[in-house]
């Protein structure tokens, strides 16, 4: 396997685990919001650089699943996050 491969590997691992650490330990819903779509944006870039380096094009239908989820999910927690703080006096 090219180095230059198992460098990227390596890279997109460790922002994967400080990723789910910042979702474990994150002090606000907010923060745990912005972990997750790190974490999702991760995983598309990880499925966008086996389609490059394969030559293929079978992950697109995952990678727009993935965005839809990612996007949902920040959409329904702004709007959690909004009412909340109209309701505290």
């Amino acid at each position: 396997m090219n180095p230059l491969i198992m460098i990227i590997l390596v890279v997109f691992g460790i922002a994967a685990i400080l990723a789910v650490i910042r979702i474990v330990l994150g002090p606000s819903i907010l923060d745990r919001t912005v972990a997750s779509d790190v974490l999702l944006t991760e995983v598309m870039c990880v499925l966008g650089a086996d389609m490059a380096l394969n030559g293929h094009t079978r992950n697109i239908p995952v990678m727009l699943i993935i965005a839809a989820v990612g996007v949902f999910a920040s959409i329904s927690v702004a709007r959690y996050v909004a009412r909340r703080d109209n309701t505290t006096p």
